[in-house]
């Protein structure tokens, strides 16, 4: 029994070995092509969009994390949205969607991190006293440069099995900016089509927990769908807010009936 977990565990070490030599090529590549780029110096926001779209799906798939748009996902501006799951949504976003994160102006000054944010054209914000209001503005600021913007209305993970409130502050960014609220679902999804148990980030467990349980999850796939965007004329932020709240949920239960084989457990 025991030389039978000796095996298994050997088999796990090789196997999250295997995955951190992955994610390591594909940083290395990612900063290979910013200095190509000159991104360092100055992001070239204009044709960032493709090179991090592929580097995302690299780095999805150096965790074994397949990414499959349901639907075709639509390249267009406007103030992106996603239910949130996990840490892997940030690659799965990236290789989907042609919007740019937003982060804490203080992790553009982390060593490694900070540079390939700064490299891939993160928006920074200033966050000041904390004001969303605030955080609203400069988000508004960067769509009307032109830049999509992607955020976790949720501001919080779940296991996947439903949308949480959403927090609607930051949806005034685009009334102001006069752009179009770009709703997406993700689902994660294991290999007997139920929703994974590996992938969900949230509770109590932590980021070294959720590490382990993703390196040695196997035949995930993060399913994406695309919903219609929704014009902000005419509404309120509260009203945008209730419209977009019932959006998500509505999109995420049509999303589970798509690709799952076994119903989520209530």
């Amino acid at each position: 029994m025991s030389q039978a977990k000796s095996k298994f565990s050997l088999r796990q070490q090789l196997g999250r070995g295997k995955q951190i030599a992955g994610m390591t090529t594909t940083m290395v590549g990612g900063l290979r092509a910013a200095q190509r780029l000159g991104a360092f110096k100055q992001p070239p926001r204009e044709k960032l969009p493709r090179y991090i779209q592929a580097f995302c799906r690299k780095m999805a798939g150096s965790f074994g994390v397949k990414v499959i748009e349901v639907e075709p996902v639509q390249q267009h501006h406007g103030l992106w949205v996603s239910n949130h799951v996990s840490w892997m949504d940030i690659p799965v976003v990236g290789t989907v969607s042609p919007a740019f994160f937003l982060s804490k102006a203080e992790i553009g000054e982390w060593p490694v991190f900070g540079k390939l944010a700064h490299a891939a054209g993160t928006l920074f914000i200033e966050r000041g006293s904390g004001d969303a209001g605030s955080v609203a503005t400069q988000i508004a600021e960067f769509l009307t440069k032109g830049f999509s913007v992607i955020f976790f209305p949720e501001a919080t993970t779940t296991d996947g099995k439903k949308v949480k409130r959403i927090h609607g502050t930051l949806l005034q960014a685009a009334i102001d900016a006069d752009v179009p609220v770009r709703p997406i679902l993700i689902a994660y999804v294991d290999k007997d089509g139920a929703l994974s148990e590996a992938l969900p980030y949230y509770g109590k467990i932590t980021m070294k927990e959720s590490l382990k349980k993703v390196l040695d999850s196997k035949d995930v796939t993060a399913y994406v769908l695309p919903l219609e965007p929704i014009d902000p004329k005419g509404y309120s932020k509260s009203e945008l807010t209730d419209l977009l709240q019932r959006k998500m949920q509505e999109g995420l239960a049509d999303l589970h009936a798509r690709v799952l084989s076994v119903p989520p457990s209530q």
